[in-house]
């Protein structure tokens, strides 16, 4: 959850329980879900790491969190990255929204990325169920794996198309 919420951070600065309603606002019911505590003591966290500085400047008893270079340069990285690992692809959706919110990215962009990145694993995922004699086990496991794939490939074509006709926010 670090790297979504520095990039929320990427736009402007902001106090914890802001941070917790641009959450709540990319995710809908999955970020009302999460723990209000979970965000201060991941904004904690940043902050000890040098990601973050923290401002006691805006209302009596809320600091004002904003992002360090260091945070910057985390941010751009994360951006890049064409990791895929979570079943939900909630991580990946947080990345386009903060994406467009901060002008960092372009989400269109980030999704042909992605997209790119999971037809290589695709491809090689079919090599190996191609290899693999019919009816073995791992057969099967690896055809899960493609599936899987190809639903996430899908899920970022209906996402390209939501970006696409949104156009830049």
């Amino acid at each position: 959850m670090q790297d979504p919420i520095l990039a929320l951070l990427a736009k402007e600065p902001a106090h914890g329980y802001e941070v917790r309603q641009r959450l709540v606002h990319a995710l809908g019911p999955l970020g009302e879900a999460l723990n209000p505590g979970q965000v201060y003591v991941t904004l904690g966290r940043l902050a000890q790491a040098g990601l973050v500085r923290t401002d006691d400047g805006g209302p009596p008893g809320r600091k004002v969190y904003e992002l360090t270079a260091a945070g910057r340069d985390r941010v751009a990285a994360w951006l890049g990255e064409r990791a895929w690992t979570k079943v939900a692809p909630t991580e990946f959706h947080l990345k386009l929204v903060a994406a467009a919110a901060t002008g960092l990215a372009d989400p269109v962009a980030l999704i042909e990325g992605q997209r790119l990145e999971l037809l290589r694993q695709l491809r090689d995922v079919q090599e190996l169920v191609m290899a693999e004699p019919t009816g073995d086990d791992a057969r099967l496991v690896l055809e899960g794996a493609a599936l899987r794939l190809q639903a996430d490939v899908r899920w970022l074509e209906v996402c390209e198309q939501h970006w696409t006709e949104r156009g830049p926010t």
